[in-house]
């Protein structure tokens, strides 16, 4: 049975924790470099991060009336070796909590999860948006070698 919709003061509670947490991110985490909100009277976030493998990933972050969702476009569809690219993504996803591989708009791959909201907090914050930097990190270069091998030739 699905958890019931939260109520308002519970969605305004939920917006709060995740715009203090998010401030928090960005004074104390060296690779959160930005934290962009939705439009207004939209409870979404956008939280760019800096890594090493993959330069910059945007976290979406939406708070729904039951769950969290978080996203990340981690890349475009392969060029070639397309089922030895999904393949590996989806040998990835037996390694993801919380996680997992998918295919978006125009075929792109993102990397997507979801929360209840009753789990929304401090620590589950943390453990998604390091899930998904290290997720991103581990996995982008060799997906990256399979769906695009013929530029790394040579």
């Amino acid at each position: 049975m699905p958890d019931a919709p939260s109520s308002a003061p519970e969605l305004d509670r939920l917006t709060a924790l995740v715009d203090g947490w998010l401030a928090r991110q960005l004074d104390e985490n060296p690779t959160v470099v930005a934290v962009d909100h939705g439009e207004p009277g939209e409870r979404r976030w956008y939280v760019r991060l800096e890594g090493e493998e993959k330069s910059t990933s945007t976290i979406w972050f939406t708070l729904g009336q039951r769950t969290l969702r978080y996203e990340t476009y981690v890349m475009p569809a392969p060029e070639e070796n397309h089922a030895a690219f999904y393949e590996h993504l989806l040998r990835r996803n037996l390694d993801l909590f919380g996680l997992a591989f998918a295919i978006g708009e125009e075929d792109a791959v993102f990397l997507v999860g979801r929360l209840p909201n009753a789990a929304v907090d401090h620590d589950e914050l943390d453990r998604v948006l390091g899930t998904m930097y290290v997720s991103v990190e581990q996995f982008f270069r060799p997906a990256l070698r399979i769906g695009f091998a013929s530029r790394f030739a040579g």
